[in-house]
């Protein structure tokens, strides 16, 4: 059975969210402070509910509590807000997905689904035991680890699973789109930045290139792309 935490100082929508997750098999535990939010975080569940307005401080607190722990349970935020910096805050400390107030339920449900798929996908093992490379990187596929030669690059699970999508097509152009249903599975509102958010995030962290190339170039109106590999000379 799935373990979920659901965490909200509002009772009525905790216990809102709690039943219709019980609903589809869940395992439902409530938490409606950071303290108690992060103490069940500790506890290995497969995915943590995050409210953003708690009484006593901030679901992003309790993500960047978390995510500093080295704790990487996936994490869908809630929020009454739909400022654009609330949705980047969330998605830079490491949030797997950003579902505004007020919801339908079954939307929430349908998220929490496929953030699980993708985080099971996650732990399985590929079918490819040999290492992705993008330039100077080396992705693991097996270990979701990225190296650049004695360097270990931390990364979010998402900023993982688009380096993957991009690094397996390189020279192909992806839109946001195709990149979503690769890492979201269709869940995606073509009018936020989500992806745009991700792809920052992951620049940053990974710096620049070889020769000054972009590990993942944007290519203006369409999307994005890896580099092609550039041919060897002689």
């Amino acid at each position: 059975m799935t373990r979920i935490i659901v965490v909200d100082d509002e009772r009525a929508i905790a216990e809102g969210v709690a039943a219709y997750l019980r609903r589809e098999g869940h395992e439902i535990e409530t938490a409606a402070t950071p303290a108690r939010a992060i103490e069940l975080g500790r506890t290995g569940p497969d995915l943590m509910v995050l409210d953003v307005m708690l009484a006593g401080g901030s679901g992003f607190d309790v993500l960047r509590t978390l995510r500093g722990e080295g704790i990487h349970l996936p994490v869908i935020i809630l929020s009454a807000r739909v400022d654009l910096v609330d949705r980047v805050t969330g998605l830079e400390l490491g949030a797997d997905d950003y579902v505004t107030k007020p919801f339908e339920p079954r939307e929430l449900v349908a998220r929490v689904g496929a953030v699980l798929r993708r985080a099971r996908r996650a732990a399985g093992a590929s079918d490819d035991s040999l290492p992705l490379m993008l330039c100077d990187l080396e992705i693991d596929l097996d270990a979701r680890e990225v190296t650049r030669g004695a360097e270990h690059l931390v990364i979010t699970r998402t900023e993982f699973d688009l380096l993957v999508a991009l690094a397996s097509n390189p020279g192909r152009v992806m839109t946001r789109g195709t990149l979503a249903e690769r890492i979201f599975g269709g869940l995606y509102e073509e009018s936020d930045r989500t992806i745009d958010s991700h792809v920052r995030n992951l620049r940053r962290k990974l710096g620049g290139g070889p020769g000054g190339r972009e590990y993942v170039e944007t290519v203006r109106g369409v999307g994005y792309r890896a580099p092609s590999p550039r041919p060897q000379p002689g």
